[in-house]
């Protein structure tokens, strides 16, 4: 049985925050829910979190993924210590029961590292090391005269010697479940800082007869922790670089990989165009050959085949047909629905209101609350008034209805097909199919007014 133990217990004091650590984000989702992806695309039996500073938060953020066990260390000291505290929760059933350990401040391990962390234990222990030019601070991979692995040493506790090691501990393992119960109980805090730590397993494995193997990742970002603002930023930096290029492999063109952010899933078919500084927040769809222009936001929407959406356009749980255009500065909010070869201009603003096939509002408009039909026109400045301060009511423009400028609907209206608004016009009751409707005060010329002038 496959047991994942994900440590996040730690406070975070350099984040400078009254977040647990864990609870920030890289790519727009918690760092814990990055490590949590990992651990269930391995089908784990149990994923145990352990928890500490900002527990009930951090509880509370999860508190909707059933697959998940809570157990608590109070006080925290040390990987080792805070691992002990699953030792109730790992699971057996004397078929190769294996344990890994994740960090949940180490969010960006892969999938397939994991894997080959699993496959390069062997019955034994394995453990995902890395070489570094400059290893500081971190945990060397002290091995034999046969070049077997027979020891990590901590930075604070290595001789001069060891610290000379640039093969690094990363802290994630993989270890026998029936064997890490055992030597856990057998961790001593004998060390300079005073703590019961995890890779003291290693020489007690060692002892054991146990072989200790190594995996390494296949990218730098993967094993790299967040303990400050300043690491945060630069490892969120590395990881958009990375889905930057994965998009650029599956045929997307990107006008600056630097200058793209992913906070989500971003779904590209072939010969997608993405501007500068796009941002893309939860699940986003674009079709074969739509065009994103720079400084748009698209968040949970699906964009058809051909669409270009010009620039400073901000969309959100909206659904876009084939060869439409948007924008620029439009905005599509919940619940806009807009068909095959829709035309929303600069500041156009749509809401739970679906666009027929050709239908366009080209500028200055709003549409709320609406049914609008096929081959519309929305003329500039015209509002579908669809708030009477306590309830939204619906306005219905039905196929080849013009509307004229500066045009209020006071909903419920319906406008029938073919029907013809005058500029200007406050729509109070229908208008019938295939005529002019008007609503207009009389226009008067005021002889003899003189305009005000400012008094000395």
């Amino acid at each position: 049985m496959l047991n994942i133990v994900i440590l996040a217990a730690g406070q975070g004091k350099r984040m400078q925050s009254s977040r647990p650590k864990v609870l920030h984000t890289i790519a727009g989702r918690a760092m814990l829910s990055h490590v949590l992806d990992g651990a269930r695309a391995l089908e784990a039996d149990a994923i145990v979190v352990v928890v500490g500073h900002g527990a009930e938060q951090v509880q509370q953020a999860f508190t909707q993924e059933r697959d998940l066990q809570f157990v608590r260390q109070e006080p925290q000291l040390g990987t080792g210590h805070a691992v002990l505290q699953t030792v109730a929760q790992l699971k057996e059933d004397g078929r190769d029961d294996v344990t890994i350990v994740l960090y949940g401040d180490v969010p960006l391990v892969q999938t397939a590292t994991l894997r080959a962390l699993l496959a390069a234990r062997q019955n034994g222990l394995a453990v995902l090391t890395e070489v570094l030019p400059d290893p500081t601070g971190y945990g060397r991979i002290v091995r034999d005269a046969n070049g077997q692995v027979c020891a990590i040493v901590e930075h604070k506790d290595a001789t001069p010697a060891q610290r000379a090691i640039n093969e690094v501990n990363t802290g994630i393992i993989a270890a026998p479940t029936a064997h890490l119960k055992t030597w856990l109980a057998q961790l001593t805090n004998n060390n300079a800082q005073g703590e019961y730590y995890l890779t003291d397993i290693i020489d007690l494995a060692v002892r054991a007869g146990l072989t200790v193997n190594v995996a390494q990742p296949s990218a730098a970002y993967e094993t790299l922790g967040v303990n400050s603002r300043a690491q945060q930023a630069q490892l969120e930096r590395l990881w958009q670089l990375e889905l930057a290029r994965r998009q650029l492999d599956a045929g997307v063109t990107l006008a600056d990989p630097a200058r793209i952010d992913v906070r989500g899933r971003l779904v590209c078919e072939q010969d997608v165009f993405i501007d500068i500084g796009c941002v893309f927040e939860g699940d986003v769809k674009l079709a074969q050959g739509v065009q994103v222009g720079a400084h748009c936001v698209l968040r949970n929407v699906s964009i058809g085949a051909g669409t270009r959406i010009e620039p400073f356009s901000h969309l959100e749980q909206a659904v876009v047909g084939a060869e439409a255009k948007i924008g620029p500065y439009a905005r599509l909010r919940p619940g806009a629905a807009l068909a095959d070869r829709t035309h929303v201009g600069n500041f156009v603003e749509i809401k739970n209101a679906r666009l027929g096939i050709e239908s366009k509002a080209n500028h200055l408009a709003y549409i709320g609350d609406a049914d609008i039909g096929e081959r519309v026109n929305i003329g500039a400045g015209t509002i579908t008034c669809n708030y009477d301060g306590v309830n939204k009511h619906r306005t219905v423009i039905e196929d080849d209805a013009f509307i004229g400028s500066d045009t209020q609907l006071v909903a419920p209206v319906r406008v029938g097909r073919g029907a013809t608004l005058g500029a200007g016009t406050t729509l109070t009751r229908d208008a019938p199919a295939d005529k002019l409707t008007v609503s207009r005060a009389k226009q008067v010329t005021i002889e003899g007014w003189k305009r005000p002038v400012k008094k000395v």
